[in-house]
C-alpha cells in the first residue's frame, strides 16, 4: 500500500464484487469494523472498496469474508487514497470527527483502540480564536502518554486549531487561577469578544465563564449614566468593562489581587477605549480605604462574595445608598419544605411592584432553560431564602458601617447558570438607602 513520507496515507478498503458488497457490508458492520464515515468506491475493472477502519485485517477475517460471508468472492486490501467522506461524516459533530481521526491516528501508530479510549476523549472544549482549551476529564488514560507529544498536533488538526491547552481544577490560592497545562503553542494569550467587547487575557492564568454571558449583557442593558461603580472583584473585566462600555457608568473603581488578572484588565480598558474612566485598585480589596463614593457595587464572586460585603456597604453613598449586585450560589433539593420563609423583623422597605425572579434571557427575550429544564419552585423558594437572610444581613451591616438605620430592597433576584446539580449562581439586586432623619 502506498505511502508518502513513511507513513500511510488514505484509508484501507476491502475489495469484492458488487453483488457481494452488501453480505460485506452487513458483516463488517457487525464486528464493528465498517468505516461508515467515507463511501464505497467502484473502481475502474467494476470492484467495489469499502472502507474499513484500522490499517489492516488479518487473513483470517478475509478468509472468512471469501469462504464463509460470501462463498466465491474474491476479497482483498486496497488504500483509497483519496476517500470521499459519507453523508454521515459531513454532518457530524465536531466530537464524532475528532473520535474518527484519532482512532485513525492513533492505529495507524499501532495502538489497539478500545471503548476505554473512546470515553476517554473530550466531547466538548472552549474555543479561544485558534486555542482549545479541553476539559480536565479526557485524555486521562495510561495509553496516551506513548502518544504525546505528536498527538496534540493531531487533536489541534482535526479541529481546526493551532494551540492546545488542558485545564485542571481551580486552584484554593484565593485568586481562583486555573491549573491550565498548554500542550500545544509557546503562549496562552487569547483574544475573546462579548457583546462587541474584546477581553485579552492568559488562558493559564486567568479565569473566562461562558456561562456569565447572560450577566454581562444584563449589566449592559443597564442604565448607569453619571454613577460610580465599584467592582470588588474585577478579574479581567468581566463586568467592569460592561459598566463602562454599554451601560455608560462615569467611572469604575476596579478591585482585584490577581497580578496576571490586573496586567489582563489594564491592557482590555485600554483596547476598549475606556481607560479614563476606570481605576485600578491591585491588592487585597478588605484594605481597601474608599469610603462614601459608589452609586451602584458589583460583587461578582462566586460560591459566596459574603467577605465584601461589609466592603461594599462602606463604599456606598452615605447621603443617597446605591443598589449592590451580589453574586452568590444557592443549593437547592427537590424535597425542601415549600412554605413560604417568614418576613424579616429588620426594617425594610417593600417594593410597591412586584418582586422580580426570573431566569436568564436570550436577546430575543426568551426565557433560556439551563439543563434543559426551568427552575424548579424548590430552586426559586431557596433563592427568595437566601435573598432574605442576605437583605437582613445587609441591613444590619449598614447600620454598623454608618451609624444610622437604612432601608433595603429586594428588587430583582436573576438565574445566571446552574453550577452544578441543585447549585444555582444567583445574582442579587439589593437596593440599600438611609432614612431620612426624624425631628
Amino acid at each position: 500500500m502506498e505511502k508518502e513520507g513513511g507513513k500511510a496515507t488514505g484509508v484501507v478498503a476491502v475489495v469484492t464484487e458488487p453483488q457481494f458488497t452488501q453480505r460485506y457490508r452487513e458483516y463488517l458492520q457487525k464486528l464493528k469494523l465498517l468505516d461508515r464515515q467515507h463511501r464505497a468506491e467502484k473502481l475502474p475493472d467494476g470492484a467495489v472498496a469499502l472502507p474499513v477502519l484500522g490499517e489492516t485485517l488479518p487473513e483470517q477475517l478475509l478468509r472468512e469474508l471469501r469462504n464463509r460471508v460470501a462463498p466465491g468472492s474474491t476479497c482483498q486490501l486496497t488504500r483509497l487514497l483519496r476517500p470521499v467522506p459519507s453523508k454521515k461524516a459531513r454532518v457530524c459533530s465536531p466530537a464524532q470527527r475528532l473520535c474518527l481521526e484519532v482512532r485513525r491516528w492513533a492505529e495507524g501508530r499501532g495502538v489497539a483502540w478500545s471503548a476505554e479510549l473512546e470515553a476517554d476523549l473530550p466531547r466538548s472544549w472552549q474555543r479561544h480564536g485558534n486555542l482549545l482549551l479541553l476539559s480536565e476529564d479526557c485524555f486521562q488514560a495510561k495509553q496516551w502518554e506513548n502518544l504525546e507529544p505528536e498527538l496534540w498536533g493531531a487533536i489541534a488538526s482535526a479541529l481546526g486549531a493551532q494551540r492546545l491547552a488542558k485545564r485542571g481544577r481551580v486552584l484554593p490560592d484565593g485568586c481562583r487561577t486555573p491549573a491550565v497545562t498548554l500542550l500545544l503553542g509557546e503562549q496562552g494569550w487569547v483574544e475573546h469578544v462579548d457583546n462587541g467587547i474584546r477581553y485579552k487575557f492568559d488562558v493559564t492564568q486567568c479565569m473566562f465563564s461562558f456561562g456569565n454571558i447572560t450577566e454581562k449583557l444584563r449589566i449592559a442593558s443597564m442604565s448607569c449614566a453619571g454613577e460610580v461603580v465599584v467592582d470588588l472583584y474585577s478579574g479581567i473585566g468581566y463586568f467592569t468593562l460592561p459598566f463602562l462600555v454599554h451601560a455608560g457608568a462615569a467611572f469604575v473603581h476596579a478591585c482585584d489581587w490577581n497580578p496576571h488578572a490586573v496586567v489582563a484588565l489594564r491592557n482590555n480598558l485600554e483596547i476598549n477605549g475606556v481607560s479614563d474612566r476606570c481605576q485600578i485598585h491591585f491588592g487585597d480589596n478588605r484594605t481597601l480605604k474608599l469610603s462614601n463614593i459608589a452609586d451602584r457595587v458589583n460583587l461578582g464572586l462566586i460560591p459566596s462574595s459574603e467577605e465584601g460585603w461589609p466592603l461594599a456597604c462602606q463604599v456606598l453613598r452615605r447621603d443617597t445608598g446605591g443598589i449592590l449586585h451580589i453574586h452568590q450560589n444557592v443549593e437547592s433539593f427537590p424535597g425542601n419544605n415549600l412554605q413560604p420563609p417568614e418576613s424579616s423583623k429588620m426594617e425594610k422597605q417593600h417594593s410597591s411592584y412586584p418582586q422580580k425572579i426570573t431566569a436568564n434571557k436570550e436577546g430575543n427575550g426568551a426565557t433560556r432553560h439551563f439543563r434543559g429544564e426551568k427552575p424548579s419552585s424548590a430552586a426559586k423558594l431557596e433563592w427568595q431564602r437566601w435573598a432574605e437572610s442576605a437583605e437582613t444581613r445587609i441591613a444590619s451591616l449598614l447600620w454598623q458601617v454608618h451609624g444610622k438605620p437604612w432601608k433595603t430592597q429586594i428588587l430583582h433576584i436573576q438565574l445566571v447558570k446552574s453550577y452544578a446539580p441543585h447549585v444555582d449562581h444567583i445574582v442579587l439586586d439589593l437596593e440599600c438607602r438611609p432614612c431620612p432623619l426624624i425631628g
